[in-house]
């Protein structure tokens, strides 16, 4: 088992891995624990395995979190995948605390952050995950977003948000020119310099826009709404941390966790002849 910690002279700072603490991070989103209840979390387990092994202090966890890296692994795939994108809002811890209650203090303003994903519906992991504050648009976050994406792209699907000329550039230089890119246009649209736009709005204009859902596939797209409601009702709606480094870590942290659940849950079995 890797040790949590090394420290390389007596006397000197005592530095934990990158690991550990991605891993007291993860108990911390998966459980939603303050970081002074990950400390004592961690020290139970590790007392409870019989280990004496040095586990992170809530501040150095706070610390250590701001810029953490955190890799997506996703599942391999031999052919160009679907991605979908989508996005949602994360309330901000902003209540009134105890003190604020005693001396009548008013209520902060509310606060958002926008959590934009990418999501590969056939294997279900997120494949990206990006947080912005809430006036950020998703067309100006998709470049950031695909970059992130380590895998090739045959198809995109987003809602009506993602259409324009500058999200179809961004995917070509992404992905190349091939990619199909089912974006619903607004009902007062009319055609283009993009053909694969005017096939879009002739389709629509010929058999309605439920029959071009159903023959383009972009009902796929409800996968990820499906995603996003998963990550509310098992991670939360809520960020815990207090800036936007460690929230970006946070967020990170519990799409790396998601995607652990999700690989459990599609475990391949055999069948028995």
């Amino acid at each position: 088992m890797q040790h949590l910690a090394v420290q390389h002279q007596p006397g000197g700072q005592r530095r934990y891995s990158d690991l550990a603490i991605e891993i007291c991070l993860t108990l911390r989103v998966t459980f939603s624990l303050a970081l002074r209840q990950t400390q004592g979390f961690m020290r139970s387990i590790a007392k409870l395995m019989g280990l004496a092994l040095p586990v992170p202090d809530f501040s150095t966890l706070s610390r250590r979190g701001m810029g953490l890296k955190v890799a997506q692994k996703r599942r391999a795939s031999d052919k160009p995948i679907t991605l979908i994108v989508d996005s949602t809002g994360l309330k901000v811890y902003s209540e009134v605390g105890w003190n604020g209650h005693k001396h009548g203090a008013k209520g902060a303003r509310k606060t958002w952050r926008k959590l934009h994903l990418a999501l590969d519906p056939d294997s279900g992991d997120i494949l990206a995950s990006e947080l912005t504050t809430e006036h950020v648009g998703d067309e100006t976050v998709l470049p950031s977003l695909l970059k992130r994406v380590d895998a090739p792209v045959g198809r995109f699907l987003a809602d009506g948000a993602y259409d324009g000329s500058g999200v179809s550039d961004c995917l070509a230089a992404a992905f190349g020119h091939e990619v199909d890119v089912v974006v619903p246009p607004p009902k007062n649209a009319v055609p283009g310099g993009n053909c694969q736009r005017n096939q879009h709005i002739e389709h629509i204009a010929k058999h309605g826009r439920m029959a071009w859902q159903a023959a383009t596939g972009y009902n796929q797209r409800s996968r990820i709404e499906t995603q996003i409601g998963r990550w509310k009702s098992v991670i939360g709606d809520r960020l815990h941390a207090r800036n936007i480094e460690n929230q970006t870590t946070e967020t990170h942290i519990a799409a790396s966790a998601l995607n652990r659940m999700s690989a459990f849950g599609r475990a391949n079995y055999e069948r028995v002849s």
